[in-house]
């Protein structure tokens, strides 16, 4: 008896897409934020910046006085790596930390007037990159999107009081 003659295959990627893979919430969602990061890391390279540390450099240039435990948490990070990213902006005279007037165990991050010059340049560049990036995602979509992504970012152990609110 002869064996049922094998189906073909579509070659390339399109034959990946069609698997369940491709259509894998957690995996579309890695590969999109492995894309997404290819593109940011280029885009920040001229003003020698990493994600993570645009990430810290854009939290001070906020004015919204983060602690390092506070930066650990929210970019779900080491401790050790916080102290290495701000020790390299505070290097490069972007940054300062002060002691916090509320815990004297702590220090605030606090942007240097150089740090917001270069975060400045580094967002607008971002800004286009990502405009490039989602270009023909229809706008009302990309909002659902980031409010989504906002949600599941959001630690889901807590209360919902630390959650970003919905628009």
């Amino acid at each position: 008896m002869s064996e049922p003659a094998a189906r073909p295959v579509a070659a390339g990627p399109a034959r990946l897409w069609a698997s369940t893979v491709g259509s894998d919430t957690s995996f579309l969602l890695a590969r999109a934020n492995a894309l997404s990061l290819q593109r940011i890391t280029r885009t920040l390279a001229p003003w020698d910046l990493k994600v993570r540390s645009y990430s810290v450099l854009a939290l001070a240039a906020a004015d919204v006085r983060p602690t390092q435990r506070e930066l650990s948490e929210f970019l779900q990070l080491d401790p050790s790596q916080i102290v290495a990213l701000i020790d390299a902006l505070e290097t490069r005279g972007l940054v300062t930390r002060e002691p916090d007037p509320n815990d004297r165990r702590a220090n605030i991050l606090m942007c240097t007037d150089a740090g917001r010059v270069l975060h400045a340049e580094a967002q607008a560049a971002v800004a286009l990159a990502e405009s490039e990036l989602f270009e023909g995602i229809d706008s009302a979509v990309l909002d659902a999107v980031v409010t989504g992504l906002r949600h599941l970012a959001a630690d889901p152990g807590l209360d919902g009081a630390d959650r970003p609110s919905r628009p």
